[in-house]
């Protein structure tokens, strides 16, 4: 998988500045798909979470109301390095009791009821509010040129980099999952430790590879529940399988949908430069309604490209997902040929039911704008816009500045 994804606006002038250089630069509030209701068993809780990630967040709640993290429904996953507010759900819980946790990352906002479990998907969007630092008044025009592109012809609809993990590697534990090669699943996870882990995780994995399941039990932090679990079962009964099925079956399919995610950024890259455009062959989705076509006649379907009515996608490889035809599909059919994976081998991920689906190339920004100004950090710019669930904030903000991954 490449990182060093092309740009849509290669032809214009990044600003540079820094981006996240605290948690507070970078504001994301979830718009929900629907509004709780009031009633019904489900507990529905917004939070307000900074400088952790949504699994983190989901593991605390579960353990402060004694409950297993698959219990507990979420729309969609927030940025670590970020303030952030979303809603999670659980059903037959305590109302007063969660509204009552806290600690120094995260709390409780609101609690109120519901008649569903939340799940991935019930998400309309997400506002989001980045301020990029060491530039100012002076990178405004610059800014304004890019926003204005990516306004009128949309976002190539990268994963961003926090998809595959801070060690970049998700992709490859979904991979290894996919090819039902499980040694190697748990060699990924649970060893072979590289300069930038942090120094505990670095020790479990230095002791992992050593065969000191003890010490590696030893070195892992108590929040890395996942990570724990998998090696108290492998240090039980010696089995790749045993320590796979301990891994909660939410995070391995979060490692299968970076793998899917990967074939899926390759397609982009491949197609940057032509994302607003569609060619015979083509699978389109319209914009208002979800609804896929083939396109056959580019004089008729373009025009509607050209009106963001209509959008060329690419392939999140599955077992009901169709690949385009002609000189699309070529295209797709190269970047799961990279990936050394099969569409076969996507039928046969055991439970994970992994139906696959077909995801624009582009997003659309809403409401976009951007300013400049001051505060006691210095000098910034303000990006504000809206973005549909499932979309990367950190593409759009990343081809403004042209700094590479964010």
């Amino acid at each position: 998988m490449q990182t060093d994804w092309p740009y849509l606006t290669a032809d214009l002038p990044g600003i540079g500045g820094r981006v996240k250089s605290c948690v507070e630069d970078f504001r994301v509030d979830e718009i929900p798909l629907y509004a709780a209701c009031g009633e019904g068993t489900h507990v529905y809780v917004q939070i307000r979470k900074a400088g952790i990630p949504t699994p983190v967040a989901v593991e605390r709640i579960a353990r402060y109301m004694n409950t297993r993290p698959s219990e507990i429904g979420v729309a969609g996953l927030k940025d670590a390095q970020a303030v952030a507010t979303q809603w999670l759900s659980l059903e037959h819980a305590d109302p007063d009791a969660l509204a009552g946790y806290r600690d120094g990352q995260m709390q409780v906002l609101t609690v109120t009821r519901h008649t569903n479990k939340l799940r991935p998907g019930h998400l309309e969007g997400n506002r989001f509010a980045i301020r990029i630092r060491n530039v100012g008044g002076s990178a405004l025009p610059a800014a304004e040129a890019v926003l204005e592109t990516l306004t009128r012809r949309g976002v190539g609809n990268y994963f961003g980099h926090q998809r595959f993990g801070m060690r970049m590697d998700t992709h490859l534990l979904g991979a290894a999952l996919v090819r039902d090669d499980l040694d190697e699943f748990l060699a990924l996870y649970l060893g072979r430790p590289a300069p930038d882990d942090p120094p505990d995780c670095r020790g479990a994995r230095e002791a992992f590879d050593a065969g000191d399941l003890e010490g590696a039990l030893k070195h892992w932090p108590r929040h890395y529940g996942n990570e724990r679990r998998a090696l108290s079962a492998f240090k039980r009964r010696h089995k790749a399988t045993a320590a796979v099925a301990a891994v909660d079956k939410r995070m391995r399919r979060l490692f299968v949908s970076a793998c899917q995610s990967a074939i899926f950024n390759d397609v982009v890259a491949a197609r940057i430069d032509t994302i607003d455009r569609v060619f015979v062959g083509d699978l389109a989705k319209k914009t208002d309604t979800g609804g896929v076509f083939s396109v056959e006649d580019v004089e008729v379907d373009q025009p509607r490209a050209d009106a963001l009515q209509i959008s060329p996608t690419g392939p999140i490889v599955g077992t009901r997902c169709d690949l385009a035809e002609g000189r699309p599909g070529e295209i797709e059919r190269r970047a799961i040929d990279a990936s050394g994976l099969t569409l076969e081998l996507f039928t046969k991920v055991g439970r994970l039911k992994l139906k696959g689906a077909r995801r624009p190339l582009r997003f659309l920004l809403g409401d976009p704008s951007a300013t400049a100004g001051r505060d006691d950090r210095g000098e910034f710019v303000e990006l504000r816009f809206t973005a549909p669930s499932g979309c990367y904030a950190t593409v759009a903000v990343r081809e403004i500045t042209k700094t590479g991954a964010l």
